[in-house]
């Protein structure tokens, strides 16, 4: 996954763009959230920067919900008592999790498969399953615990493959199709070729509705945003962190 550099009330899905001289300032809460992958196979991981030493403490919720969330993985647990657990902790320090931004199942080439992985208790009587991998990813923050789209999606994966007509088209379709089900971004397309020349091959291709596009999503209230994640195998006894 393209490195997400989000900032502030952003809360994932903030890319550098193509071309980009931006700075961070001592005003800037920094999430960090790295996907890789070998063969296919995933790992995700996220954390927080505060810059500016005054959000210690929504940094601190987030890393010990991860923790405590992930201490009671095992299979039959429900994923609504990981929630649980996650809700609980954000809302002692005094914050609120972000209630439509969640974790999520991982598979092979699949960064977000099958199971949600909820910040609150959804109710949600689905159990893990040995074998499972998921990431546990809470969001918390000085807002209402609500994000929404903002525009300009940086970040984008190739649904299907549409005849198209430019040769600058079919260059970008074949580096996306390298890809896979793996999400890629305009900069890294940019590398393969002009940064025009990838702004009008997406625009072809966005208009042939050949992508799924991911806009960069904020805080409703414009509260600001800590995250942090880990990738976690469910083990016959328990679980194992695999981005540790």
């Amino acid at each position: 996954f393209p490195v997400n550099i989000s900032l502030n009330e952003a809360a994932a899905h903030q890319v550098p763009f193509a071309v980009d001289d931006r700075t961070f300032t001592e005003n800037d809460l920094v999430k960090l959230d790295v996907g890789v992958h070998i063969n296919g196979a995933i790992g995700d991981n996220a954390l927080t920067i505060d810059l500016t030493k005054k959000y210690e403490r929504l940094v601190k919720a987030v890393i010990e919900a991860r923790d405590e969330a992930i201490k009671i993985i095992k299979p039959g647990i429900e994923t609504s008592e990981i929630g649980k657990v996650i809700e609980k902790i954000i809302t002692k320090h005094g914050f609120n999790p972000i209630k439509n931004l969640s974790g999520h199942q991982i598979k092979e080439y699949e960064i977000h498969a099958g199971l949600t992985i909820p910040n609150y208790d959804d109710k949600s009587e689905t159990r893990l399953k040995e074998g499972m991998i998921i990431a546990v990813e809470p969001f918390a923050t000085s807002g209402e615990g609500l994000i929404q789209e903002s525009s300009n999606a940086e970040i984008f994966t190739l649904l299907f493959k549409k005849p198209v007509r430019s040769l600058i088209t079919r260059e970008a379709l074949k580096f996306l199709e390298e890809r896979k089900t793996l999400p890629s971004s305009t900069r890294w397309l940019s590398k393969k070729m002009s940064a025009i020349k990838a702004a009008f091959a997406l625009k072809e291709m966005n208009q042939l509705d050949m992508l799924h596009l991911y806009p960069p999503l904020v805080e409703i209230k414009k509260g600001m945003v800590a995250q942090s994640e880990h990738t976690v195998l469910v083990t016959k006894d328990g679980h194992e962190i695999l981005t540790k």
